[in-house]
């Protein structure tokens, strides 16, 4: 379980494969200097409700991996992720979908976050 952080006091834990993801699409958005708000799902364990954060270029992220091994890409996931951060809704995590090669995603890697907070 991975750990997203904004501004050093919102954090949420998400799987590391899904926060891979949303990485990508992050800085892909930020290098674009392409402000957009993200939101999740808080677990009930904290409260549950929802959080959004408004990111632009100059907010202050951390995206801290527990596991030690990079995560395959699903280029099929970045783009169903970044079509969700160019939405006036923002960016939140969808399901991953079959990668371009028709391979389903391996069941633990899931975009599911188990105990964690729902996306």
């Amino acid at each position: 379980m991975g750990k997203f952080i904004y501004e050093g006091s919102v954090k949420t834990e998400i799987e590391d494969r899904t926060l891979t993801h949303l990485q990508l699409v992050i800085t892909a958005k930020l290098r674009r200097a392409e402000p957009f708000p993200f939101s999740w799902r808080e677990d009930t364990s904290v409260g549950g409700g929802r959080t959004t954060v408004w990111i632009q270029p100059g907010s202050a992220l951390v995206f801290k991996y527990y596991g030690s091994r990079q995560p395959s890409i699903n280029r099929a996931w970045v783009e169903a992720l970044a079509f969700t951060a160019n939405a006036a809704s923002g960016l939140h995590v969808v399901p991953e979908p079959s990668d371009a090669n028709g391979a389903a995603a391996a069941a633990t890697d899931s975009a599911q976050l188990g105990s964690g907070p729902q996306l």
